[in-house]
């Protein structure tokens, strides 16, 4: 967004306030669309930011909804239906009947209990139900390799179940491709394995490669579709023997938003110099951040001239951990200045502890639309932060 999209937004809604230019996610999610093909579908793991789900829909094939508040988002929007994989380590025959009464597309299967309690609500829906069975991957999601093959040994215990594929997802911010690389190879061989054993050829796959993008200084920030173009050939090869989607929240939509704050309070403790802000860590969260230690990309907006000092930007609340950044070089540094933060577009917004000393001035999400800007849309959300000018 520019310079003065944001001074206006600013002026217009007051700080602390998110900002999410969906133009720019949209046009983001068509360029991953374009370098790994159609034939590939993306699924937008809504999680990484609810708000964003509006623009998300129209773009992407599948959503991945991990909670029964995020169902209740897709119900709002009439988007809870076969565009859903109903995901989560903790789904309860409640849940699971409300999703299958919804008409979600998939289910995914996280243990064996889980199977038990989506056979019953599919039972009494006098539903098939579709079934992604998740592989554990060395934490706490998923069910072993182990249990995944009872599950597919017994599966006439489970009739209404159709098993028809794997869900594979280790972590996010994940550098090294080669490490995906050797998943997707690790998957083609449990596929054929299965095959083998069970007699079943399983024709989905769900992956989550969890691509990493940059946040702070001393990362790359010259393509930040590198990630997503390096591993474009491994993932061609998976969809040619099975019909592959993506799952991604992060990769998505980091570079959409933006954390607009404003500076209150500047002074000197022994030649340090601290900024205290509107916002605070109570909204503002990066992935790796470690209280403050690396500097986000970050824009100040002063209207004066003067020599560079390096700044500690704090936060309003009373605990020392309230520390977005330790060391910032600004120039002229002074109350009444804008501080926009970049790249706030996922995980942020939802990850705050809004509950800490709670501010009625943690304002709001605001998704800047530049082909139709001054139209005022309501989406409840969420009663914190609720306001959409699309």
């Amino acid at each position: 967004m520019t310079d003065a999209s944001l001074q206006k937004i600013a002026a217009t809604y007051g700080t602390p306030t998110f900002v999410f230019d969906t133009d720019a996610l949209q046009t983001r999610v068509r360029a991953i669309q374009a370098i790994w093909g159609k034939e590939i579908d993306l699924c937008y793991s809504i999680k990484a930011n609810p708000f964003l789900l509006p623009a998300m829909m129209q773009v992407t094939a599948r959503l991945e909804v991990c909670s029964p508040g995020e169902l209740s988002l897709c119900e709002s929007l009439h988007a809870a239906d076969a565009r859903v994989i109903y995901s989560g380590v903790n789904k309860t025959p409640v849940d699971i009947a409300r999703a299958v009464a919804d008409g979600v597309g998939t289910c995914t299967a996280e243990s064996l209990l889980q199977l038990r309690y989506l056979q019953d609500a599919a039972r009494k829906a006098a539903k098939r139900l579709p079934v992604l069975l998740r592989l554990n991957a060395g934490s706490q999601f998923g069910m072993s390799k182990e249990d995944l093959f009872t599950a597919l040994a017994h599966r006439r215990e489970t009739p209404d179940l159709e098993f028809i594929g794997i869900h594979y997802f280790v972590g996010t911010q994940r550098k090294k491709l080669v490490n995906q690389q050797k998943e997707l190879a690790m998957l083609r061989e449990l596929y054929a394995e299965i095959e083998h054993t069970f007699g079943l050829r399983l024709p989905e796959l769900e992956y989550g490669p969890g691509l990493a993008v940059p946040y702070f200084d001393g990362d790359d920030f010259a393509d930040t579709l590198s990630p997503a173009k390096d591993l474009a050939q491994a993932l061609h090869e998976v969809s040619s023997w099975v019909h592959l989607t993506v799952e991604m929240g992060r990769f998505y939509t980091a570079e959409c938003g933006y954390y607009l704050t404003t500076a209150m309070d500047c002074k000197d403790h022994g030649g340090q110099h601290y900024c205290i802000v509107d916002g605070g860590m109570n909204h503002l969260n990066y992935l790796g951040q470690i209280m403050g230690m690396k500097r986000p990309h970050l824009r100040h907006f002063a209207a004066r001239a003067a020599s560079v000092q390096d700044w500690t930007l704090c936060g309003s609340l009373c605990t020392t951990n309230d520390v977005l950044v330790r060391s910032m070089p600004l120039a002229g540094l002074c109350p009444g200045d804008l501080l926009v933060f970049e790249n706030t577009g996922a995980y942020s917004v939802t990850e705050g502890l809004g509950l800490f000393e709670p501010r009625p001035a943690a304002g709001h999400s605001v998704a800047e639309r530049h082909a139709a800007p001054g139209t005022q849309r309501n989406a409840d959300l969420s009663h914190q932060y609720t306001r959409c000018v699309r």
